[in-house]
């Protein structure tokens, strides 16, 4: 028993049971404070996103344009943020309050005070055993300090190479009360950060960074997604000056004054396409603080209570563009083509056909749109702990909550718009457009403005209790069980923006509305049946409203030496379809580019008036809950080796295999092109003088949820790390963290897609792409005060298309030659370097390099997660970058 008591046991992420040893059956990267201070970077989010084990699906904070814009989250595997569960000192917390794409529900990293961090341990193996659902991919587990004794201030000044993007931080952590002498301890943290907006013209002397026309990299006018407003034949895009269709002849022609204004594009027919690049944020402006208490009191020897209160407040604004005329929308009870409806009368001044014709429009007397997302989090926890009866037990109850207004400006009215532009009774009419905006009164931009704005939020409630103890001996240790019930009540209301339930503004409805109540039970051993030898076995039972799951877990490792372990685990898991999914109240529409199957067969565009632009045509999806939905079940197994060959040497390698099957998700873009729901425009193909019915351009696909794909991913993570003692010239460590996926394959019910190394998939990322190899290599040296720090992170390049068994390259050349560079998007990589000096035991400086080499990131012409460059390497968009901090403790 005297020996038992001089080790320290702690509880490891994915276990239950306290352990002397921190390397388990089951792979676990820890992160320490100082591992996070020595990167430079400056949130979790920002330093969890270049895990190597981090994938497609996690959301950056400049994806400004997707549904969960001014939240930021980790993708495990590149199964989406909704199969990481995020815990916060081993407990959930309340989801964002807007799902990404309008479905997939997930925890934002932002509300995470990163001054307050003790450690982050990322499970990289499913563990629904312990937690429930959602821990299909893995957890990562941030554990916040639990006491302090005195005060840490620090403040943190950065700025890019260009004088721009600066970013201002400043934290007080502060505690008081010895545990041990007083009984109790206090800790208080706040943090207050502010971040400027950086647009996407101001990069443009940076290559291809932020650009939208592409022409001069090689691509031809339809092949650069971010320049919009040429005509092509029957197809116009929105452009500044104004397309008008000639209702005899169908042909589209710019009105005039395309030269009178800038900055644009010129091109054939005195018209001109513009490019979303003069508007658009690259990283949004941000502005907010995090609040973090604890309060611990020892009640005596044995027990022990705490209470943890935490507040989080964002406020994130982005610049979009100008609002058009084009879109199509989608109500819960229409599908509006406004780009289809919309008309300039006959009688409008600026109208020369002298009969109602269709428009084609880019608002830019409007001006742009913007986003403003206030997220609003609140978290508390009050609980017990301590030991009865040999039991080591934890219990509390927790309780979280998220808010986010979202307010987005200058959105069309479009049933003012129709009004201000074809009806001659309506004191709006006429709306004079392009060239001719001026003469508009305010009055008329008053009608036509139109602001939406949305209140959302979910809420999470648990009780929770886990006892855990040594039962009996065993030939290898002491027989360990653990147990556990947990309750939870979820709920989520997630009405759409203020405009889209009857299609006034040019914009989709996306609502979630529903509750859930969780019931579990769960139980774990830790059986060192013989010497060196542990079994570690759990299991879990859930019971929802209308379903129940059962997911058991095996570990085995095996310890010949000291400095040798081999070990394997076999897992299976669950999500949960979220109420986005199975509640028939819910609906979004969201929009990723597909090749059309009608009007592109084979990759190539189809006699009759299609175009290169139908091989790659962004269309609307529209989604409604299916409550026959069942849970997505998963199945996975880890095999691995830890050994410590020499002195200050320590090697990792696990080899995963994930199944996840039952999947939860809509029908394949590419799949639901062809069906025939789609709904099309009326520029039907005429092949042969004959009208192509239904072969119009396609506008809206039908992608309902459904339980039948399945994703199969195959790797092996690396992790080593080797120290140096250097005597008089202190100590370096070196450290190469590597994750090789060698196989991400969907199937579905008619084929099966293989994204391992391509850019896909497009329909559940932000179509970053599925790199087989990320990296990342570390050498560290400290010297009494001084510590010094590189980092070295590269991904493998991509093949440029949707998935490996594609024929055709995903963009192509101005001549037609794959691109980029024989369709392969470049590898990449950038140095970080941070350095540390502590002039006196209470002060300290660091200063931080990003991107030290000043890196520009490949040109990716196909993601719309960055403009004209891969959101995986925004440190190459924004440049080199510079931060400054001041610690000083008390």
């Amino acid at each position: 028993m005297a020996q038992d008591q001089s080790i320290q046991r702690v509880e490891i992420t994915g276990s239950s049971i306290k352990r002397a040893s921190a390397e388990t059956a089951s792979p676990v990267q820890v992160i320490s404070r100082e591992d996070l201070a020595k990167s430079g970077k400056g949130t979790v989010s920002e330093y969890l996103q270049t895990l190597t084990s981090d994938g497609a699906g996690s959301l950056p904070t400049g994806f400004g344009n997707g549904f969960a814009a001014g939240s930021t989250a980790i993708s495990l595997r590149g199964l989406g943020a909704t199969s990481t569960l995020v815990l916060l000192n081993g407990r959930r917390m309340a989801p964002f309050a807007r799902a990404d794409d309008g479905t997939k529900t997930f925890t934002d990293l932002s509300t995470i005070p990163m001054e307050a961090v003790e450690r982050i341990e990322v499970l990289k193996d499913g563990a629904s055993s312990t937690y429930g659902a959602d821990a299909v991919a893995g957890v990562v587990n941030v554990i916040l300090r639990k006491d302090l004794v005195g005060g840490i201030v620090k403040g943190t000044y950065g700025a890019s190479k260009y004088s721009d993007n600066e970013q201002g931080k400043a934290s007080v952590t502060w505690g008081t009360g010895s545990l041990d002498s007083d009984r109790f301890n206090v800790l208080l943290n706040a943090e207050f950060y502010n971040n400027n907006e950086l647009l996407n013209k101001d990069r443009n002397n940076r290559a291809w960074i932020g650009a939208a026309d592409l022409r001069p990299y090689g691509y031809s006018l339809t092949g650069s997604q971010f320049l919009a407003g040429d005509i092509r034949g029957g197809v116009a895009g929105a452009n500044p000056v104004g397309a008008i269709r000639d209702p005899k002849t169908l042909a589209y022609t710019y009105l005039p004054g395309c030269s009178s204004l800038t900055p644009s594009v010129q091109v054939a027919n005195n018209g001109c396409v513009w490019g979303q690049d003069q508007f658009r944020s690259m990283q949004p402006e941000i502005k907010g603080h995090n609040l973090y208490a604890r309060g611990t009191f020892n009640v005596n020897d044995d027990h022990q209570i705490y209470a943890e209160a935490g507040y989080s407040k964002r406020d994130t604004h982005f610049t979009l563009i100008p609002p058009s005329v084009t879109p199509t929308v989608v109500s819960p009870t229409t599908v509006t083509s406004w780009g289809t409806i919309m008309t300039i009368g006959a009688t409008h001044p600026q109208n020369p056909f002298g009969a109602a014709a269709r428009i084609r429009y880019s608002a830019f007397d409007v001006g742009a749109s913007t986003r403003y997302a206030n997220n609003e989090f609140k978290r508390f926890v009050l609980g017990a702990k301590g030991t009865i009866a040999g039991w080591d037990y934890d219990t509390g109850i927790t309780y979280s909550d998220s808010a986010l207004d979202l307010t987005y400006t200058n959105m069309l009215n479009m049933k003012n718009l129709q009004q201000a532009l074809n009806n001659p009774a309506s004191p709006l009419f006429p709306y004079y457009i392009g060239a001719q905006a001026s003469k508009n009164p305010q009055s008329l931009y008053d009608a036509i403005r139109y602001t939406a704005r949305s209140h959302s939020t979910t809420s999470l409630a648990t009780i929770d209790f886990k006892a855990s103890r040594e039962l009996m001996d065993l030939p290898g240790g002491k027989l360990g069980l653990a147990w556990g019930v947990e309750h939870r009540h979820e709920k989520v209301s997630n009405p759409s923006l203020s405009g889209t339930e009857d299609g006034t503004i040019n914009a989709s409805y996306v609502s979630t509305f529903g509750n859930s109540k969780v019931d579990a039970i769960f139980a774990e051993l830790a059986a060192p049946v013989m010497k060196g030898v542990e079994i570690n076995a759990a299991v879990r039972y859930d019971k929802y409203d209308n379903f129940n799951s059962t997911t058991p877990k095996l570990g085995v490792k095996w310890t010949p030496t000291k400095t040798f372990a081999l070990r394997g685990t076999y897992s299976e898991g669950f999500r949960a379809p979220g109420p986005a999914e199975n509640s028939p109240l819910s609906q979004s529409a969201g929009s990723a580019p597909v090749s059309d199957p009608i009007r592109c067969p084979g990759g190539k565009p189809a006699a009759g008036g299609a175009t290169t632009a139908d091989c790659s045509i962004t269309v609307a999806g529209v989604k409604v809950g299916n409550p026959n939905l069942q849970p997505e079940k998963s199945k996975g197994y880890t095999l691995g080796m830890v050994w410590d060959p020499f002195n200050g040497t320590s090697l990792t390698i696990d080899a995963f295999k994930l199944k996840r099957s039952n999947e939860i998700n809509q029908v394949a873009f590419a799949e639901a092109a062809a069906l025939p729901g789609a709904v099309r425009s009326d520029n039907n193909l005429v092949q042969n003088g004959v009208t192509v019915p239904n072969s119009g351009t396609l506008l809206v696909i039908n992608a309902p949820y459904r339980n039948a794909n399945y994703t199969e991913i195959k790797g092996v993570d690396t992790d080593i790390k080797q120290r140096f003692q250097l005597g008089d010239m202190g100590r370096a460590t070196l450290g190469l963290t590597w994750t090789h996926i060698s196989s991400w394959l969907r199937v579905d019910s008619t084929r099966s897609f293989q994204y391992a190394g391509t850019h896909g998939n497009c329909d559940t990322s932000n179509c970053a792409g599925t790199p087989k190899d990320k990296v990342n290599m570390t050498a560290s040296w400290d010297k009494g005060d001084w510590n010094v720090t590189g980092t070295l992170n590269y991904r493998a390049h991509m093949k440029n298309v949707g998935e490996a068994s594609d024929t055709s390259c995903a963009n192509t050349f101005a001549d037609g030659t794959p691109a980029p560079f024989g369709c392969r998007l470049a590898s990449f990589s950038t140095f970080d370097l941070s350095a540390r000096y502590n002039v006196t035991k209470q002060l300290s400086l660091q200063g931080s390099i990003a991107n030290l080499f000043d890196k520009v990131a490949p040109l990716d012409p196909l993601t719309y997660g960055g403009m004209s460059y891969n959101p995986m390497d925004a440190s190459g968009a924004i440049g080199r970058y510079f931060k400054g901090s001041v610690t000083y403790k008390f």
